[in-house]
C-alpha cells in the first residue's frame, strides 16, 4: 500500500468518525438494533418502581413462604417463635420412630435454605434499585454543576469536546 493511499484511508476514516459515543458491536442476523434508537431505555420513576415491588415482594415472601414458622406453637422467644406445625409433625414422627420424620425435618431445611436465598435477592435488587437511583441523581447533579462556567452560564461545545478526547 502507498504512502497516499494510506493517508486517504486515514484521512477518511477521520470524516466518518462522529464526536458522539460508540459502542463496538456486531449488528444482529435480523438486521435490528443498529437503526440508531435506543433500545434500553430507564427512567428514574420505572428504577422506583421495581424497587417498590421488589420490597412489597420480599414482605409477602417473608410471610407466605416460612413453612418452618408455619402454624408456630409461640413457645419460642419473641412474638410468632416457636415450632412450626411442620417441624412440630417431624417431631411427633420422629418420636414413634417413623422414618419419614427426617425427610420431612430435611424438607423444612432444604425449604428454608432456599426461600432465604430468594428473600436474599430480592432485598438485593430493592436495595440495588434504590442505591442506583440515588447514585444516578448525583451524578447528574455533578456533571451538570461540572459543566457550569464560574459565572453560572452553560459551557461552550467547543469545550465539551475536551472532554471526550
Amino acid at each position: 500500500m502507498a504512502w497516499e493511499e494510506w493517508e486517504q484511508l486515514k484521512a477518511e476514516a477521520a470524516r466518518r468518525q462522529s464526536t458522539a459515543m460508540q459502542l463496538d458491536h456486531v449488528a444482529p442476523a435480523d438486521g435490528g438494533g443498529g437503526g440508531g434508537a435506543a433500545d434500553l431505555v430507564v427512567h428514574q420513576d420505572d428504577l422506583g418502581a421495581v424497587g417498590h415491588e421488589a420490597l412489597i415482594l420480599h414482605g409477602r415472601l417473608q410471610r407466605q413462604a416460612d413453612i418452618a414458622g408455619a402454624g408456630a406453637d409461640g413457645t419460642g422467644s419473641g412474638s410468632g417463635s416457636g415450632s412450626g406445625s411442620t417441624s412440630r409433625a417431624a417431631g411427633e414422627l420422629k418420636k414413634s420412630n417413623f422414618a419419614m420424620a427426617s425427610a420431612l425435618e430435611e424438607t423444612v431445611e432444604v425449604w428454608t435454605s432456599q426461600v432465604n436465598s430468594v428473600l436474599q435477592a430480592v432485598a438485593h435488587i430493592s436495595n440495588h434499585l434504590d442505591y442506583s437511583k440515588k447514585a444516578h441523581a448525583l451524578d447528574d447533579a455533578w456533571i451538570s454543576a461540572d459543566l457550569l462556567r464560574d459565572d453560572g452560564s452553560a459551557m461552550p461545545v467547543s469545550r465539551l469536546n475536551d472532554y471526550f478526547k
